[in-house]
């Protein structure tokens, strides 16, 4: 099946798919070697460094129109370690999750794992669905993910109804930064990492943080509450405020950051990214609604998506597919690997060029009739 050989001028002119870590711009990498070669293997707590944290730290503030008050925060370790972050330095006492997929499912768990909290309040909802989290009296942080990168469902971001005074609400934004608007406003905490709509590697966090949010920090960390320091978020505040973290960086994924950043504003920012994420979705789940074999996985059109799309396959092997592709090229379309579907998953990042995403979709027409014969 792998020896099929997809026509060249069907294929897209980059054939990079994958949902994260996602494509790179090769211009981003070629600044890196040139440009960003003078700051690899130099210390981060001279100026160069310290310098590349404060542009990306503006270049994000300027992104997302941060409202008065609100700190970019960073750290090591991706949104994985964030969730024990949380657990460690927001949540005073319990927390209420919305599980709507593997990575908010993992939140929720972290909560419920941790012994100095109470038992969290967890809302679910079927794989391909969203769940918001409800109010609840006595709960003191409200936690979801904006867009469900195992399955491809978006959720709403807004402030939960009827929540107790000074409950937070705190926002997992790790495939939807970038890509999608949003009213920073409507959160305390919207956290990243930059290897998927930032066109960076992993190895990071990020945090855009309220003044209520940095007020609670400061009262966890005063309470007596035994916090390791790399768990820390008032640590971690009190070094992105002076444009460092507390142990060495990835200088390499913070340079290619600042590249995507300052391309992602060159172009018209937020607005503009998400219009053109907007427009790979709309030519991806208007392929699959059309085809006989394929189904966009995301029943509801308004929690569908606009940065990863996952399509369900009817008389169709998705695994053979994906190989098929694979071996064209065209990487990174595989399934979310604990989901057990036959499908394909597409991400649909900025930097992915809608019209190698309609590329795609012909690629998958051609190879379908030929994968049996």
């Amino acid at each position: 099946m792998t020896a099929l050989r997809i026509p060249a001028d069907l294929l897209p002119a980059d054939g990079r798919f994958g949902c994260g870590p996602s494509k790179i711009r090769p211009e981003a990498v070629a600044a890196l070697a040139d440009e960003g070669a003078h700051l690899l293997g130099t210390s981060h707590r001279q100026r160069p460094v310290k310098a590349l944290v404060g542009d990306v730290r503006a270049g994000l503030a300027e992104l997302f129109a941060l409202p008065e008050g609100y700190e970019v925060v960073l750290g090591n370790g991706g949104s994985t370690t964030f969730w024990d972050v949380a657990v460690s330095s927001l949540v005073e006492r319990r927390s209420a999750h919305a599980s709507f997929g593997e990575f908010s499912a993992k939140f929720a768990a972290a909560a419920a794992a941790a012994p100095h909290l109470d038992e969290p309040c967890v809302v679910t909802a079927p794989v391909g669905s969203v769940a918001v989290p409800v109010a609840v009296p006595g709960v003191d942080t409200y936690a979801w993910a904006h867009n469900e990168t195992s399955t491809g469902a978006i959720a709403p971001v807004a402030r939960v109804e009827g929540a107790d005074p000074g409950a937070l609400a705190v926002v997992d934004g790790t495939s939807a930064a970038g890509g999608v608007e949003l009213d920073v406003s409507q959160t305390d905490v919207y956290y990243f990492a930059p290897q998927k709509g930032f066109g960076s590697e992993g190895g990071l966090w990020f945090a855009l943080l309220s003044p209520a949010a940095v007020e609670r920090v400061g009262r966890v960390a005063a309470s007596g509450r035994w916090i390791p320091e790399s768990l820390s978020l008032a640590v971690a505040l009190a070094n992105s405020r002076l444009d460092q973290t507390l142990n060495t960086p990835a200088v390499a994924t913070l340079f290619l950051m600042r590249e995507q950043l300052r391309w992602l504003l060159e172009r018209g920012g937020l607005p503009a990214a998400a219009a053109r994420t907007a427009d790979s979705a709309r030519r991806i789940y208007a392929w699959a609604e059309a085809s006989p074999y394929a189904t966009p996985f995301v029943a509801d059109p308004a929690h569908r998506s606009p940065v990863v799309a996952t399509v369900d396959f009817e008389g169709v092997d998705a695994a053979a597919l994906a190989a098929t592709l694979r071996a064209n090229g065209v990487v990174d379309t595989e399934p979310y690997r604990k989901l057990g579907r036959n499908q394909l998953r597409v991400g649909m990042f900025p930097n992915i060029d809608p019209d190698d995403v309609s590329a795609l979709c012909a690629c998958v027409d051609w190879l379908v009739p030929r994968l049996d014969a």
